[in-house]
């Protein structure tokens, strides 16, 4: 199994930038597409980014189109999350998990194609 866990999550003031990172302990994920997700109070988890088992493809939601980049490092099986310009709408929990199947060319938006999740970093922007 693969256990991915988050950090880098903070408190930050709106136009500040922070990077997330998703390590993965237990089995590699250099071979699945990991996905970014985020959760805010009262409202349902949305995709944020995902990027390829390869990295050659990455996927943004609209919302953060411009302001954040996903991006790997397979030999460290580590993703991040380079998040600028943040919003106070950008503020949630944010969670990677990973792509069920291996291998596979595009980033998939559906949560239910994400096999195994993080526990979640939280982000606070300040106004």
């Amino acid at each position: 199994q693969v256990h991915p866990v988050e950090s880098g999550g903070g408190l930050v003031q709106a136009g500040g930038s922070l990077r997330l990172t998703c390590a993965a302990s237990g089995r590699t994920f250099s071979t699945n597409a990991v996905g970014w997700f985020r959760q805010a109070p009262g409202k349902e988890r949305e995709f944020v980014a995902g990027i390829n088992w390869s990295g050659g493809k990455t996927a943004y939601a609209g919302s953060v189109k411009g302001r954040f980049t996903v991006s790997r490092d397979n030999a460290k099986n580590t993703v991040y999350l380079q998040m600028n310009s943040l919003k106070p709408e950008d503020t949630a929990v944010y969670s990677c998990a990973v792509d069920r199947v291996p291998f596979r060319a595009i980033v998939v938006i559906s949560q239910n194609e994400y096999e195994y999740w993080g526990q979640g970093t939280q982000v606070t922007v300040s106004s």
